[in-house]
């Protein structure tokens, strides 16, 4: 008989290399069926990250979904077969042009467990001396900003990832960032 509710059956259709639309018919005790959609992409890491004088790396890039630039911190894909905390070195050091001198992880979350079907892995990293020279990557632009600026970028919504504020809140919640002295006008 089985336990109710219960998937009667599933599709997945790709939409690119980036992404997919999980098809799934859910059935219910009472014998009735629904469908619903979910986007289907790579687990997805979010690194909040100090540099050696106490900065936070952000970065501001245009984001088509808003249509607009928006400031955020550094993130990216997991690749297939690469591990998170290894995506997380590699991204700080692309958009950032920071080595990692101590990755921290800081938790494993659902995005929206509504529509997406992916995990956010979310990561503190002490970065190291930035080399002379360093490049970032084409169409990012770094800004390092005190805990204080950051917070005033969240309130006023230059910085609007919500996923994001959620990786500010657990680097707080571990003791490595206290944004708590920043008080909205």
């Amino acid at each position: 008989m089985g336990e109710f509710p219960k998937i009667k059956s599933k599709r997945t259709i790709d939409i690119s290399p980036w992404m997919n639309v999980i098809e799934r018919e859910v059935a219910y005790k009472n014998g009735t069926t629904a469908l619903y959609h979910a986007v289907g992409q790579q687990d997805y890491i979010a690194i909040v990250a100090l540099t050696p004088d106490g900065r936070i790396p952000v970065v501001r890039q245009y984001r088509p979904a808003m249509e607009r630039f928006t400031w955020e911190l550094p993130a990216g894909l997991v690749d297939d077969g690469e591990d998170p905390a290894q995506t997380c070195e590699r991204e700080l050091l692309e958009e950032t042009g920071y080595p990692s001198k101590a990755v921290h992880a800081l938790g494993i979350h659902a995005p929206c467990t509504g529509r997406l079907s992916n995990m956010v892995h979310s990561y503190f990293v002490e970065a190291g001396p930035r080399p002379q020279g360093a490049t970032i990557e084409a169409g990012i632009e770094l800004n390092l900003v005190s805990p204080n600026e950051l917070a005033a970028m969240i309130f006023s919504g230059e910085f609007p990832q919500q996923l994001h504020i959620g990786a500010l809140m657990l680097a707080g919640m571990r003791g490595f960032l206290d944004l708590s002295a920043f008080t909205p006008r």
